[in-house]
């Protein structure tokens, strides 16, 4: 797995994930914050020493960047419709199919594609995805893998 493809869904699921409120300066911050947090857990994954150091920082800083651009542009509803068009998707849409989503009140909207399912180590479900997203008429692609857990819930692997 590069390191593109482990950062920007780590702080993509975060920046989802994140409180907010119709404020963007505190969306933004908490995107910012979390993504940054996500961007070093996956960043110090790589490298030895100096080498992880560096994939830490990286990770940090392109965290960040992502986090504050996904946390300024979603609101609360926004990633409440992205989430549950993530948990549609991985739960009966096959693989390369889409579930759609959009928040008509911001006019974001989103799609989500299986790319591939297989088992995991434990020997549960998984699925690669891809989540596309496009605020203001632009595009953001994160790509991730989640794992179906004992209960039915998917979650975000990493």
């Amino acid at each position: 797995m590069t390191f593109m493809r482990a950062v920007i869904p780590f702080a993509l699921a975060l920046s989802l994930g994140a409180c907010g409120n119709h404020h963007s300066a505190p969306k933004q911050s908490v995107g910012t914050l979390l993504g940054g947090i996500g961007g070093a857990v996956a960043g110090a994954q790589f490298g030895s020493g100096r080498g992880r150091l560096a994939a830490t920082a990286a990770g940090t800083l392109l965290g960040a960047l992502v986090g504050s651009s996904v946390g300024h542009s979603l609101d609360r509803a926004d990633r409440i419709h992205a989430a549950r068009a993530e948990q549609d998707a991985l739960e009966h849409a096959p693989t390369g199919g889409q579930s759609s989503w959009r928040n008509p009140d911001t006019d974001a909207y989103g799609t989500v594609t299986p790319l591939r399912t297989y088992r995991g180590d434990g020997g549960e479900y998984c699925r690669e995805y891809q989540h596309t997203i496009y605020v203001g008429g632009q595009a953001r692609e994160g790509y991730g893998e989640a794992c179906r857990q004992p209960d039915g819930s998917w979650r975000i692997a990493g």
